[in-house]
């Protein structure tokens, strides 16, 4: 097993910089997701890591020792890609030990291995089967498993679970999360689905347009987001965003309606606030017009404008709530709970 070491990491493309310095520190048997929009950067960053990308400036070590350099194979790394790349013409057994062969492992330890990672994905019965016989979640745990049985210091996931459907994928990741702790390999895993990395990371690296915005633990970046980027893409549903204008503590909305807390700022800010953590009180401060309420059964999703302005807005409230659409809704929050940002930057203004 080993370390990771991000350092001053850039990537371009002829004039074009994709990856802006890049840091970070990923400990010897940690999980770390790194998770943003489709173009961020981050599939291109885990190819960076593997060998599969050069370079452009900036240093990656694995362990003690810098890899900028190293082809792939001399790395000690293995991935699990979204399309499996399984053989069609080989079982499943032989899928899984190709790549021992390559290496000209001994027959006795290929069949051990394969065994033994057969026996925790809980694929035995299949290994005499072709991967055209397989469920997509059974063919993942074949690539999984050829990752498994080359015990490598390194596992690279580039969104494993993008083919599954979505009751699968759910599963899925709980059975990669468990495997990894069990292997204790470090690892790190790129997915554009916040709830997945939520739940599988130990820490999380939010990329926006190739900078990393915030990195840390899945509850420092829902808790205390550094960004508006971040407090949007973290939660779901996405954090409520209103302009407002603060002078000495209090929060002056757009309706004319006030809040306390949150800053010592004056002037133009952003209020940031979760569905979440709005609370229904008629004599609250947030109105707002509802547009549409969703049942999901635990609870119910209000969509509406706030009151005077053509700002959306949603509320999550528990259990079941019946509006019409056209009425008006009023809700309050603590001052604990609210979130004030740069409304120029987007950084985070602590209180």
């Amino acid at each position: 097993m080993a370390s990771i070491s991000l350092k001053d990491l850039v990537k371009t493309y002829g004039d074009v910089e994709v990856l802006h310095h890049v840091e970070g520190e990923i400990q010897d048997g940690e999980l770390i997701v790194i998770v943003g929009p489709s173009g961020c950067g981050k599939s291109t960053l885990l190819r960076m890591v593997a060998g599969l990308e050069t370079v452009t400036s900036g240093e990656i070590s694995i362990g003690d020792k810098v890899v900028n350099k190293l082809e792939p194979a001399d790395r000690d790394i293995a991935m699990v890609f979204q399309n499996y790349a399984l053989y069609p013409h080989m079982s499943v057994r032989e899928n899984m030990a190709y790549g021992l062969k390559i290496r000209k492992i001994s027959k006795d330890e290929i069949d051990r291995r394969v065994q033994e990672a057969a026996e925790i994905l809980e694929i035995g019965a299949y290994l005499d089967r072709k991967p055209r016989q397989l469920s997509g979640g059974q063919r993942q745990r074949v690539a999984m498993g050829r990752a498994i049985v080359r015990n490598p210091q390194v596992f690279l996931f580039d969104e494993p679970l993008s083919n599954l459907d979505a009751k699968l994928r759910v599963q899925m990741r709980l059975e990669i999360r468990k495997l990894q702790q069990r292997l204790g390999v470090t690892s790190i895993y790129v997915t554009h689905d916040q709830v997945e990395a939520m739940t599988l990371g130990d820490r999380l690296m939010v990329l926006n347009g190739g900078y990393v915005e915030q990195f840390g633990t899945p509850i420092e970046l829902y808790d205390r987001p550094a960004t508006v980027f971040v407090a949007g893409f973290i939660g779901s549903p996405s954090m409520n965003f209103l302009p407002v204008e603060a002078s000495g503590g209090t929060l002056a909305l757009a309706n004319g309606a006030t809040l306390t807390g949150g800053t010592q700022a004056s002037g133009k800010v952003t209020l940031g606030v979760r569905p979440e953590h709005l609370v229904q009180d008629d004599t609250g401060e947030i109105r707002i017009t509802v547009q549409m309420v969703e049942q999901l059964g635990a609870n119910t999703l209000i969509h509406g404008l706030l009151e005077g302005s053509d700002t959306e807005f949603v509320a999550s409230a528990a259990g079941h709530v019946t509006a019409q659409a056209g009425t008006l809704m009023s809700f309050t929050a603590a001052a604990e709970d609210l979130h004030i940002f740069d409304a120029t930057s987007g950084k985070r203004i602590d209180a």
